[in-house]
């Protein structure tokens, strides 16, 4: 009894020291774990590697592992890590922040003073959280009774995140309008910026490429880009190397983060790319002179993410704002769906405009069964 009474006192007299010792380095852990993406974090040093051996290390070096492993060990399946903007954003539909006033009330609470909502719906971006928090239940009330929002898939972002979604009769037998939203979190973990696109109800297919290459024709080429090749293993990190490094170089090294199994929607056009071959050949299609697209947001999700984005075409002063939305295979890592949606050219767009008061529970003139469209598909 004596000898296990002297081992709890040494270890909590070396606890107390370690904790007096390295509050300062604990404390920044804490903060380096939160900015790690949510990801699975992994000690910067373990108690093998270090070089002092004194019998105080000796007890302190593995209490210290130990803390470090609970501090930064979050749940051991991805789909319970916690993150914030993904959280916020599951936590706000769950009490229909997109259908009901008081859950649009709500979603205006969550809201920064200085909040900017870009609704491509709309001509102009909403600025202030009360003008937003207006906006979310003038577009509430005109659902309310008819329809909801589902989501369909959402980034595992903690400071930001995006999801795609889908418009859902209220009876439940047919589903609409599809679209994407990015929302992005300030320091205080308030919303501070979103972008929110719908699908267009008109898709041009292959006239877009042709319109574009048309506006550009006079372009001259630029020399492709000089870039380190890399294999990033996040979707944040994977869409960051395809957009800033890769973009206008070697399309091969592009596809090499395509699964096989790649289902990739581009809602210029009715149906999606179901093949690398298919997806090589549009990327190619969108590869000539005088276009460049930019990258603007993006957030930090591992297994999927979200990204805001322009379209600049030169000799032109106006730009064309867009979202996509990247999916991962969580074994191999290579992109398994993507979404882009483009804004549309005049807003609202009458069509659009013209469903949403015909069907406001819908947002189209059709619907189809619900779960036809498998993820939103």
């Amino acid at each position: 009894m004596m000898v296990k009474n002297l081992r709890l006192h040494l270890g909590a007299l070396a606890l107390a020291l370690y904790v007096k010792v390295s509050h300062g380095f604990v404390s920044s852990t804490r903060k380096s774990i939160r900015q790690m993406s949510c990801a699975v974090a992994k000690p910067a040093w373990s108690s093998s590697e270090r070089s002092d051996s004194s019998p105080l290390q000796m007890i302190i070096n593995p209490l210290q592992s130990l803390l470090l492993n609970v501090l930064s060990s979050p749940p051991s399946i991805s789909s319970e890590r916690t993150c914030q903007a993904r959280d916020l954003v599951l936590s706000l539909a769950s009490i229909n922040c997109f259908s009901s006033e008081s859950g649009a009330v709500a979603f205006g609470e969550a809201c920064a003073a200085d909040i900017v909502y870009e609704d491509c719906f709309e001509s102009q971006p909403i600025l202030g959280k009360e003008a937003v928090a207006n906006h979310m239940v003038n577009k509430a009330l005109r659902k309310m009774g008819k329809g909801d929002l589902r989501i369909d898939m959402i980034s595992d972002g903690d400071y930001a995140c995006g999801f795609a979604w889908t418009w859902i009769a209220k009876d439940g037998k047919e589903e609409g309008l599809r679209g994407t939203t990015f929302v992005e979190l300030n320091n205080q973990g308030r919303i501070s910026y979103v972008r929110e696109i719908a699908e267009p109800l008109y898709k041009p297919g292959n006239l877009t490429v042709e319109l574009l290459k048309a506006i550009t024709k006079d372009a001259k080429p630029r020399q492709p880009p000089v870039y380190q090749p890399k294999t990033p293993r996040t979707a944040n990190e994977i869409a960051k190397y395809l957009f800033l490094d890769v973009q206008g170089g070697d399309v091969d090294e592009a596809m090499r983060f395509f699964s096989d199994d790649i289902v990739y929607r581009d809602f210029n056009y009715e149906e999606p790319l179901r093949s690398p071959a298919d997806v090589k050949q549009f990327i190619l299609d969108f590869s000539f002179p005088g276009i460049e697209f930019k990258p603007d947001r993006f957030d930090d999700g591992i297994l999927s993410t979200c990204f805001t984005w322009e379209v600049c075409l030169e000799g032109q002063q106006t730009s064309i704002k867009g979202i996509s939305f990247y999916k991962l295979d969580p074994d191999s890592r290579l992109i398994t769906y993507v979404r882009d949606i483009p804004e549309p050219a005049i807003k609202p767009p009458p069509l659009g405009a013209l469903a949403r008061f015909l069907r406001p529970g819908l947002g189209v003139f059709v619907g189809v069964p619900v779960g036809s469209r498998p993820g939103g598909m």
